[in-house]
């Protein structure tokens, strides 16, 4: 399998853009190998928006229709965002269905320890916690594994896999957990041997996976998922600097959801990167992650972190003219709210992403 790296130079991040072929993504992305685009931990991160990997893509005179899937990727990306922009902290219980058959509220040992007997699972989580990236079509078998064969409540394996993940975004994240379990969608996804085998290139038989789609979910669980596991996951958040600001400047508050080193560059402002251990507390992420997070922080040129809340940083540096830019955990956020760069003029609640997609498509397809 493909072993990506994630290197934080802003430079290196426009290259990747550039080396997008989205039509070879749309024919392979669900295979472990395939070509996919490896900028999703940039675009959660707000170093690039949707909008802007579009506009490079499209800048290449590509038609619109010829790389349908790779749009609709990028915008179901967009989608999540909506809906929890919409639904706010309710998608952190189950959205539209009760999640049935739960024996557990942990997740299963044997998933943490890569050890549930399915060697493509396996060697990708322990890849996992090396790179902080898991394919796609992988998280969506880890997340079945765990919830519609081991049983578990999808909320707190949903937050392991966050904890772990460059490209953290909780809505995404959260939202496709649900659609597995069956609680955003109606009906649990379920992968057997043989598909696994597909797309991860294995040829293993003799798994609990190795039956007929006929036979899952499972009626009884799995004896190497019988063990299950409370996880205590804790944010180790960086010092903050000794603050020099200029009260007489605008402030820009940036966070782990945006780094955007192009934001008003001709503005001369003080530039902060707020990390707030109540987030942290709520959304644990590991350190391998707030590295990754502050080394991005260095494409902002003069950019400062503050560790602390928001209302404290206000009120000791006396903080007027605030500028931040909308995302849904920056509700409670005082001054100027800059609205994020969409790919879709489209606001509300859509209960599926096609029927988001249907309502917006006209804007990018002819």
């Amino acid at each position: 399998m493909n072993i990506p790296d994630f290197p934080t130079d802003y430079d290196f991040i426009l290259k990747r853009i550039d080396a997008i072929d989205p039509i070879s993504y749309g024919k392979t992305r669900n295979f472990i190998d395939g070509d996919v685009t490896y900028l999703s931990p940039y675009i959660s991160r707000g170093v690039i928006s949707t909008s802007f990997v579009l506009e490079k893509v499209l800048g290449k005179d590509v038609d619109p229709d010829s790389i349908k899937k790779f749009l609709q990727e990028l915008c179901w990306r967009e989608y999540w965002q909506q809906v929890w922009k919409a639904k706010g902290e309710t998608i952190n219980i189950d959205l539209k269905h009760e999640q049935s058959q739960v024996a557990n509220q942990l997740i299963p040992k044997a998933i943490v320890d890569a050890n549930t007997g399915i060697a493509a699972i396996d060697d990708a989580i322990s890849n996992f916690y090396e790179t902080g990236y898991l394919h796609n079509h992988v998280r969506m078998y880890i997340a079945s594994i765990a919830c519609n064969i081991g049983k578990s409540y999808w909320k707190h394996p949903a937050q392991w896999m966050y904890y772990h993940l460059l490209d953290g975004d909780w809505a995404s994240n959260a939202l496709s957990w649900q659609w597995v379990a069956g609680t955003f969608s109606n009906k649990k996804y379920v992968a057997n041997q043989e598909n696994i085998n597909k797309y991860c290139h294995t040829s293993q038989s003799d798994t609990f996976l190795d039956v007929s789609y006929d036979n899952l979910p499972l009626v009884e669980k799995p004896k190497i998922l019988e063990e299950t596991t409370q996880l205590r996951l804790q944010t180790k958040l960086p010092k903050s600097d000794d603050l020099q600001l200029d009260s007489k400047l605008p402030t820009f508050i940036y966070n782990s959801y945006n780094l955007d080193p192009n934001w008003d560059t001709s503005v001369k402002a003080n530039r902060i990167l707020l990390l707030e251990p109540s987030h942290f507390e709520d959304y644990p992420v590991s350190e391998q992650s707030i590295n990754f997070i502050l080394n991005l922080k260095e494409n902002i040129k003069d950019c400062q972190v503050f560790v602390g809340e928001f209302q404290e940083l206000k009120e000791t540096y006396h903080l007027k003219d605030i500028q931040y830019k909308e995302h849904p955990l920056n509700r409670h956020y005082e001054g100027k709210e800059i609205p994020r760069d969409w790919i879709l003029d489209v606001e509300g609640y859509f209960p599926s992403f096609f029927k988001y997609w249907n309502k917006g498509k006209s804007q990018i397809l002819k």
